[in-house]
Protein backbone atom coordinates (compact mmCIF):
# COMPACT_ATOMS: atom_id res chain seq x y z
CA UNK A 1 0.00 0.00 0.00
CA UNK A 2 1.28 3.44 -1.01
CA UNK A 3 1.12 6.49 1.07
CA UNK A 4 -0.74 8.53 -1.04
CA UNK A 5 -3.44 5.84 -0.33
CA UNK A 6 -2.63 5.68 3.33
CA UNK A 7 -3.71 9.21 4.54
CA UNK A 8 -2.13 9.08 8.18
CA UNK A 9 0.90 7.23 7.38
CA UNK A 10 3.02 9.49 9.23
CA UNK A 11 0.89 8.90 12.39
CA UNK A 12 1.10 8.10 15.15
CA UNK A 13 2.28 12.18 15.60
CA UNK A 14 0.03 14.53 13.91
CA UNK A 15 0.76 17.89 11.40
CA UNK A 16 0.53 20.47 14.32
CA UNK A 17 2.94 18.36 16.46
CA UNK A 18 5.91 18.10 14.24
CA UNK A 19 5.83 21.70 13.49
CA UNK A 20 5.61 22.06 17.03
CA UNK A 21 8.66 20.07 17.98
CA UNK A 22 10.32 22.11 14.86
CA UNK A 23 9.44 25.46 16.12
CA UNK A 24 11.48 24.38 19.79
CA UNK A 25 13.83 23.01 17.73
CA UNK A 26 14.80 25.67 15.49
CA UNK A 27 14.52 28.09 18.34
CA UNK A 28 16.92 25.90 20.58
CA UNK A 29 19.40 26.11 17.51
CA UNK A 30 19.20 29.26 16.57
CA UNK A 31 18.79 31.21 19.80
CA UNK A 32 22.40 31.87 21.74
CA UNK A 33 22.54 30.42 26.05
CA UNK A 34 21.03 33.46 27.37
CA UNK A 35 22.89 35.55 31.05
CA UNK A 36 21.57 33.50 34.15
CA UNK A 37 21.57 36.79 35.54
CA UNK A 38 18.65 38.46 33.00
CA UNK A 39 15.67 39.36 34.61
CA UNK A 40 14.08 39.50 31.29
CA UNK A 41 10.92 36.79 31.16
CA UNK A 42 11.76 33.94 28.98
CA UNK A 43 9.53 33.45 25.67
CA UNK A 44 7.81 30.08 25.60
CA UNK A 45 7.81 28.43 21.41
CA UNK A 46 4.93 29.70 20.28
CA UNK A 47 2.50 26.22 19.47
CA UNK A 48 1.01 26.72 15.84
CA UNK A 49 -2.88 26.91 14.99
CA UNK A 50 -4.66 24.12 15.03
CA UNK A 51 -5.27 23.17 11.09
CA UNK A 52 -9.21 23.19 10.15
CA UNK A 53 -8.55 19.59 9.27
CA UNK A 54 -9.50 17.34 12.23
CA UNK A 55 -6.16 16.60 13.62
CA UNK A 56 -6.70 12.65 14.31
CA UNK A 57 -5.45 9.38 13.01
CA UNK A 58 -5.34 5.62 13.98
CA UNK A 59 -3.25 2.89 14.41
CA UNK A 60 -5.87 0.79 12.11
CA UNK A 61 -4.60 2.96 9.19
CA UNK A 62 -0.87 2.37 9.52
CA UNK A 63 1.83 0.81 7.04
CA UNK A 64 3.65 -1.43 8.68
CA UNK A 65 6.35 -1.96 6.54
CA UNK A 66 10.35 -1.49 7.15
CA UNK A 67 10.23 0.69 3.81
CA UNK A 68 8.56 3.76 2.08
CA UNK A 69 7.06 3.79 -0.59
CA UNK A 70 8.15 5.59 -3.28
CA UNK A 71 7.26 9.66 -3.32
CA UNK A 72 3.82 10.57 -4.41
CA UNK A 73 5.24 13.89 -5.82
CA UNK A 74 7.64 14.69 -8.62
CA UNK A 75 8.45 18.44 -7.44
CA UNK A 76 11.89 19.47 -6.95
CA UNK A 77 11.78 19.29 -3.14
CA UNK A 78 10.69 15.73 -3.46
CA UNK A 79 13.52 14.78 -5.31
CA UNK A 80 16.05 15.53 -2.29
CA UNK A 81 17.89 12.17 -1.25
CA UNK A 82 15.07 11.88 1.93
CA UNK A 83 15.37 8.86 3.85
CA UNK A 84 13.27 5.95 2.89
CA UNK A 85 14.14 3.61 6.01
CA UNK A 86 12.36 2.96 8.90
CA UNK A 87 13.26 2.48 12.53
CA UNK A 88 11.84 0.02 14.26
CA UNK A 89 11.29 0.93 17.87
CA UNK A 90 11.48 -0.84 21.25
CA UNK A 91 7.62 -0.92 21.64
CA UNK A 92 6.22 -4.45 21.39
CA UNK A 93 3.41 -5.10 19.73
CA UNK A 94 0.48 -7.20 20.53
CA UNK A 95 -0.73 -9.32 18.12
CA UNK A 96 -3.79 -8.91 16.31
CA UNK A 97 -7.57 -9.65 16.93
CA UNK A 98 -8.59 -12.59 15.23
CA UNK A 99 -11.03 -10.55 13.55
CA UNK A 100 -8.28 -8.58 12.06
CA UNK A 101 -6.05 -11.88 10.81
CA UNK A 102 -8.95 -13.70 9.12
CA UNK A 103 -8.73 -13.36 5.40
CA UNK A 104 -10.80 -10.37 4.11
CA UNK A 105 -12.10 -9.57 0.88
CA UNK A 106 -9.62 -7.33 -1.57
CA UNK A 107 -12.00 -4.30 -0.92
CA UNK A 108 -11.70 -4.43 3.19
CA UNK A 109 -10.42 -1.01 4.68
CA UNK A 110 -7.88 -0.95 5.88
CA UNK A 111 -5.91 -3.21 3.02
CA UNK A 112 -2.50 -2.56 4.03
CA UNK A 113 1.10 -4.36 5.15
CA UNK A 114 -1.22 -3.83 8.83
CA UNK A 115 -2.88 -6.85 7.89
CA UNK A 116 -0.47 -8.50 6.38
CA UNK A 117 2.74 -8.27 8.18
CA UNK A 118 1.77 -6.73 11.65
CA UNK A 119 5.03 -5.74 12.51
CA UNK A 120 8.78 -6.26 12.36
CA UNK A 121 9.24 -9.73 11.95
CA UNK A 122 12.23 -10.34 13.84
CA UNK A 123 11.25 -8.45 17.03
CA UNK A 124 7.75 -8.25 16.87
CA UNK A 125 7.56 -4.25 17.62
CA UNK A 126 5.93 -1.36 15.77
CA UNK A 127 7.79 0.18 13.48
CA UNK A 128 7.76 4.40 12.46
CA UNK A 129 7.92 6.29 9.18
CA UNK A 130 10.66 7.37 7.39
CA UNK A 131 11.95 11.06 6.37
CA UNK A 132 9.82 10.85 2.86
CA UNK A 133 6.78 9.34 4.27
CA UNK A 134 6.76 12.39 7.01
CA UNK A 135 6.93 14.80 3.79
CA UNK A 136 4.70 13.28 2.06
CA UNK A 137 2.11 13.48 4.28
CA UNK A 138 2.79 16.74 5.12
CA UNK A 139 2.40 17.66 1.88
CA UNK A 140 -1.07 16.38 1.68
CA UNK A 141 -2.09 18.14 4.49
CA UNK A 142 -1.84 21.40 2.50
CA UNK A 143 1.49 22.13 4.54
CA UNK A 144 4.84 23.59 2.86
CA UNK A 145 7.13 21.28 4.67
CA UNK A 146 10.98 21.43 3.74
CA UNK A 147 12.41 18.29 3.10
CA UNK A 148 16.26 19.17 5.48
CA UNK A 149 13.51 19.61 8.19
CA UNK A 150 12.77 15.89 8.00
CA UNK A 151 15.85 14.90 9.83
CA UNK A 152 14.81 17.31 12.95
CA UNK A 153 11.56 16.29 13.34
CA UNK A 154 11.83 12.22 12.20
CA UNK A 155 14.12 11.80 15.52
CA UNK A 156 12.31 13.56 18.05
CA UNK A 157 8.87 12.08 16.67
CA UNK A 158 10.55 8.62 17.59
CA UNK A 159 12.48 9.72 20.86
CA UNK A 160 8.93 11.41 21.98
CA UNK A 161 7.15 7.79 21.69
CA UNK A 162 9.90 6.26 22.81
CA UNK A 163 9.47 8.83 25.90
CA UNK A 164 5.69 7.80 26.08
CA UNK A 165 6.26 4.26 26.59
CA UNK A 166 9.29 4.47 29.18
CA UNK A 167 6.46 6.27 31.07
CA UNK A 168 3.56 3.60 30.25
CA UNK A 169 6.04 1.11 31.27
CA UNK A 170 6.63 2.93 34.94
CA UNK A 171 2.65 2.30 35.34
CA UNK A 172 2.88 -1.43 34.43
CA UNK A 173 5.82 -1.92 36.60
CA UNK A 174 3.72 -3.46 39.84
CA UNK A 175 2.17 -6.01 37.39
CA UNK A 176 4.23 -8.02 36.80
CA UNK A 177 4.11 -9.34 33.11
CA UNK A 178 7.11 -10.73 32.41
CA UNK A 179 5.48 -14.21 32.34
CA UNK A 180 3.88 -13.09 29.29
CA UNK A 181 6.33 -11.33 27.81
CA UNK A 182 5.66 -7.87 29.36
CA UNK A 183 2.97 -5.04 28.48
CA UNK A 184 2.34 -4.66 24.69
CA UNK A 185 1.13 -2.01 22.71
CA UNK A 186 -1.88 -2.36 20.85
CA UNK A 187 -3.19 0.05 19.54
CA UNK A 188 -3.24 3.81 19.24
CA UNK A 189 -5.44 7.21 18.12
CA UNK A 190 -4.24 11.05 18.12
CA UNK A 191 -6.70 13.33 19.05
CA UNK A 192 -4.80 16.99 19.24
CA UNK A 193 -8.00 18.75 19.00
CA UNK A 194 -10.03 16.65 21.75
CA UNK A 195 -8.67 18.27 25.30
CA UNK A 196 -8.55 15.94 28.09
CA UNK A 197 -10.97 16.36 31.29
CA UNK A 198 -7.23 16.79 33.17
CA UNK A 199 -6.11 19.39 30.49
CA UNK A 200 -9.20 21.13 30.11
CA UNK A 201 -9.33 22.47 33.87
CA UNK A 202 -5.51 23.24 33.78
CA UNK A 203 -6.58 25.39 31.02
CA UNK A 204 -9.50 26.99 32.99
CA UNK A 205 -6.64 27.51 35.75
CA UNK A 206 -4.44 29.24 33.75
CA UNK A 207 -2.26 26.41 32.40
CA UNK A 208 -1.13 26.02 29.16
CA UNK A 209 -2.97 23.83 26.87
CA UNK A 210 -1.38 20.07 25.32
CA UNK A 211 -0.44 20.47 21.69
CA UNK A 212 -1.45 16.89 21.53
CA UNK A 213 -3.09 13.84 22.98
CA UNK A 214 -2.72 10.29 22.27
CA UNK A 215 -5.03 7.36 23.28
CA UNK A 216 -2.91 4.15 23.75
CA UNK A 217 -4.33 0.87 24.47
CA UNK A 218 -1.82 -1.52 25.87
CA UNK A 219 -2.37 -5.17 26.45
CA UNK A 220 -1.25 -6.74 29.69
CA UNK A 221 -1.29 -10.25 29.51
CA UNK A 222 -4.98 -10.27 27.74
CA UNK A 223 -5.74 -7.04 30.13
CA UNK A 224 -6.14 -4.39 28.05
CA UNK A 225 -5.83 -1.03 29.61
CA UNK A 226 -6.18 2.12 27.98
CA UNK A 227 -4.13 4.98 28.44
CA UNK A 228 -4.32 8.71 27.44
CA UNK A 229 -0.99 11.21 26.91
CA UNK A 230 -1.06 14.93 27.10
CA UNK A 231 1.90 16.13 25.32
CA UNK A 232 2.70 19.69 26.41
CA UNK A 233 5.90 22.03 25.16
CA UNK A 234 8.31 22.60 28.22
CA UNK A 235 9.92 26.27 28.66
CA UNK A 236 13.64 26.73 28.28
CA UNK A 237 15.38 27.54 31.87
CA UNK A 238 17.67 30.06 30.45
CA UNK A 239 20.68 28.47 31.28
CA UNK A 240 21.95 27.59 27.80
CA UNK A 241 22.50 23.98 28.48
CA UNK A 242 22.86 21.16 26.03
CA UNK A 243 20.76 22.17 22.24
CA UNK A 244 20.10 18.63 21.26
CA UNK A 245 17.85 18.01 24.35
CA UNK A 246 14.27 19.21 23.34
CA UNK A 247 12.14 20.04 26.40
CA UNK A 248 8.77 18.55 26.43
CA UNK A 249 6.73 16.91 29.30
CA UNK A 250 4.49 14.36 28.73
CA UNK A 251 1.10 13.74 31.34
CA UNK A 252 0.78 9.77 30.85
CA UNK A 253 -1.65 7.86 33.12
CA UNK A 254 -4.37 5.15 32.82
CA UNK A 255 -8.02 6.58 31.68
CA UNK A 256 -11.06 5.99 34.27
CA UNK A 257 -12.82 4.51 31.94
CA UNK A 258 -12.22 0.97 33.73
CA UNK A 259 -12.02 -0.15 37.21
CA UNK A 260 -8.68 -1.52 36.22
CA UNK A 261 -7.89 2.11 35.00
CA UNK A 262 -9.35 3.86 38.88
CA UNK A 263 -7.46 0.71 40.63
CA UNK A 264 -4.14 1.82 38.90
CA UNK A 265 -4.43 5.30 40.07
CA UNK A 266 -5.61 4.91 43.02
CA UNK A 267 -2.46 2.15 43.99
CA UNK A 268 -0.66 5.15 42.67
CA UNK A 269 -1.88 7.90 44.75
CA UNK A 270 -1.27 5.82 47.65
CA UNK A 271 2.21 4.77 46.67
CA UNK A 272 1.26 0.81 46.22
Amino acid sequence: MSSKDDPEAACPVDHKTREAWLTQARIQNATPPQNPHSTQPTPTPAIPSPSPVQQSCDSSTLDQTTTSPPPTSTSILSQMRLGTDREISTIPRAPLPHSLTTPQPPSAHPANAERDTGADKRTGNWIYPSEQMFFDAMRRKAYDPSAPDMRTIVPIHNAVNERAWHEIKLWERPYDSDFCGGPKLASFSGLSTSLTPRARWKSLLGYQKPFDRHDWVVDRCGTRVEYVIDFYAGRDDGRGGDKERLNFYLDVRPKLNSWEGVRMRVAKFWGF
